[in-house]
């Protein structure tokens, strides 16, 4: 997999894939008032080693100094920039049921910049339906709906429509593809697709439920993983002054 570029910057897609949990952490943190944070401090909350977030993070350029930690602020804003948040994304959702209403009705969607600009669905009872405002097209008029070129395709459709949901968002020209149907699906290969399987991320922790007691010790890894702050980390927070 080749890695991803951001401007002038390449990182390894295992990088990327960690970019958003320290972009959670942070913003954590900033509610609680932090203002600095160590590689050791993010590791224990990201489930990751000291010496990963170090790595990661020196990827990124300079973004802090030995003995004085990390400024939570304006590591959070790099991050942001490197992800791009705060730009806008136009989007369009293939399959309009209840996961596509919930998506958009999260305000992380349009709170990360992502901006609704279609959505197509090959069911009559719900072609002509709205969703957040706009009228759910066809596969055949959802291209003459479209006022601009869209960037994310999601698809939420049955498995069995996964494939023309694909296909249907690939002439439409996204460079990129979020499938949470349970299907796997064919792109061209500068596009980026992205998976997102519920019922995949049960196994695996049914995977970790059947360990015995205290054998759990990777089970945080991933985005989904992070315990809450007030419970992992009361008192340090607002501590010394950390170390990178």
């Amino acid at each position: 997999m080749p890695p991803k570029k951001n401007g002038d910057l390449s990182l390894p897609e295992p990088v990327v894939e960690r970019l958003p949990l320290y972009q959670r952490i942070l913003t954590q943190l900033i509610r609680q008032g932090s203002s600095t944070v160590s590689s050791e401090q993010l590791a224990e909350l990201a489930g990751l080693s000291a010496a990963m977030v170090r790595k990661d993070f020196s990827l990124l350029g300079p973004m802090g100094t030995r003995g004085s930690g990390y400024e939570v602020d304006y590591l959070l804003s790099h991050l942001d920039r490197i992800l791009g948040t705060g730009k806008s994304w136009p989007v369009v959702i293939a399959g309009v049921g209840r996961l596509a209403r919930a998506l958009v009705g999260n305000r992380n969607f349009s709170g990360r910049g992502f901006r609704l600009i279609g959505a197509v669905d090959s069911k009559v009872n719900v072609i002509g339906t709205e969703l957040a405002g706009l009228t759910v097209a066809s596969y055949e008029t959802i291209a003459d709906s479209l006022a601009e070129v869209p960037s994310i395709g999601v698809i939420t459709t049955p498995p069995e429509t996964a494939q023309l949901a694909t296909d249907t968002l690939v002439a439409l020209g996204v460079r990129s593809l979020l499938n949470f149907a349970p299907s796997i699906i064919e792109a061209p290969k500068e596009i980026a697709v992205r998976y997102v399987d519920l019922s995949m991320e049960l196994q695996i922790l049914s995977y970790y439920a059947s360990q015995p007691e205290g054998d759990l010790t990777t089970a945080r890894l991933g985005t989904g993983g992070i315990q809450p702050l007030r419970d992992r980390w009361p008192a340090s927070a607002k501590g010394p002054t950390p170390t990178p």
